[in-house]
């Protein structure tokens, strides 16, 4: 194991070094390098490393959502509040409805596996996004409009809407009693209470911190750990209630930033340090987790699936921000931005098939697809925008 994490990490900076030198976002090094070394590839990351890697990118999904909660002020969210509730919510549910009807009218899939495939595909990438936008606030780019906070606010909640179908299709496939009402009520819920407790973590740390002479650095381990607490109680209380734990994760990060704005950006410095490893291991994990030659067995009709989805998801965002004053480049940067798909396609995609979803193969081999278009379209459109869209 230890072998495996010095070669990721060494290759993972050339990698990333090498990609920036050419003018490419560096997470595209990182993916393909996880791409050769994985699995499917040269299979050169050990079993015990691959075995955790979904904690490891989850710990790495919480580093960059504390970040992005302690950069986020009341006064930005409260100006793209009613426009990052629908950015949430409308592009997530037409491109997951579009594809759905696509697989059955198609593909001639059952409507709960065709249900299942429409909302693996339609989540987006946090890993990908969040910190794309935090790198946009640093430089000063869009914050006139607000832009960064309005994607990292709705790419938060997308998720939240998104595995939320999921969970109901694949509950009802499963021949579980899946109440329909409780299924949608599920999704505020799940939000209130990742607020809540996202509300008490924060309480609870600014406590101890003004209570104690505690170092920045121990207090972002403090922090990290919060975090983790968070998202292990999400695991806990599952089946009994909902809980949006990377939401409330967030939420912490920017209670901390409202009470004590100093402390805030102490640990966001120290965070932003820790990012240079986490990145590496998040992305280079991802892309171990891509089989290639299976996303490629899809052919074109995969391709065109998932454009459709885009195309879907597109219109919902232009929709969702048809209110505010953007200016063409805006809307289009704001499309661009909610491209890319990874984590929860990863996460996810094999879901139907231990289900024993008869088209759970294909499934999983559409969501491969949908990381190997969309992540890489997803973050050369973002170095783009930020170039020649933004002010």
């Amino acid at each position: 194991m230890a072998l495996s994490m010095a070669i990721i990490t060494l290759l993972g900076l050339l990698f990333h070094k090498m990609f920036v030198k050419f003018n490419l976002p560096g997470l595209l090094g990182l993916l393909l390098l996880g791409m050769i070394l994985g699995p499917f590839g040269l299979n050169q990351i050990d079993e015990t490393t691959l075995a955790i890697s979904a904690d490891l990118r989850k710990m790495a999904l919480i580093i960059i959502l504390f970040r992005a909660g302690l950069g986020i002020s009341r006064d930005n969210l409260n100006k793209v509040g009613p426009e990052a509730i629908k950015i949430s919510v409308l592009p997530c549910v037409l491109e997951g409805s579009l594809i759905t009807f696509l697989a059955m009218t198609c593909l001639n899939y059952p409507f709960l596996e065709a249900g299942m495939l429409g909302f693996i595909v339609a989540a987006v990438s946090p890993a990908v996004i969040v910190p794309s936008m935090l790198s946009l606030m640093e430089d000063k780019e869009g914050i006139n409009q607000r832009i960064p906070t309005l994607i990292l606010a709705g790419a938060s909640l997308d998720d939240v809407i998104a595995i939320t179908f999921l969970s109901a299709f694949i509950g009802i496939f499963g021949g579980a009693s899946v109440n329909l009402l409780w299924q949608a009520a599920s999704v505020p819920i799940s939000i209130v209470t990742g607020l809540v407790l996202g509300g008490i973590a924060a309480i609870v740390l600014l406590k101890i911190f003004d209570s104690y002479d505690i170092r920045h650095t121990k207090k972002a381990m403090m922090l990290v750990g919060a975090g983790i607490v968070l998202t292990a109680m999400e695991e806990a209380l599952q089946g009994i209630m909902p809980v949006a734990a990377l939401l409330g994760v967030m939420f912490t990060g920017f209670l901390i930033l409202e009470r004590k704005p100093q402390v805030a950006k102490a640990l966001a410095d120290k965070l932003s340090k820790v990012w240079v490893l986490a990145e590496i291991l998040l992305f280079v994990m991802v892309g171990a987790a891509v089989n290639f030659s299976l996303a490629l067995e899809t052919g074109w009709w995969g391709l065109l699936l998932i454009t459709a989805g885009l195309t879907a998801r597109s219109i919902g965002v232009l929709l969702s921000i048809s209110g505010r004053h953007y200016s063409l480049k805006e809307k289009l940067f704001c499309v661009i931005a909610y491209i890319p798909k990874a984590t929860v396609q990863a996460a996810t995609g094999a879901l139907p098939l231990a289900a024993g979803a008869i088209y759970g193969e294909e499934i999983l081999a559409l969501a491969v697809l949908a990381i190997v278009v969309t992540a890489p379209l997803g973050a050369i459109g973002i170095q783009w925008g930020r170039e020649h869209l933004l002010k």
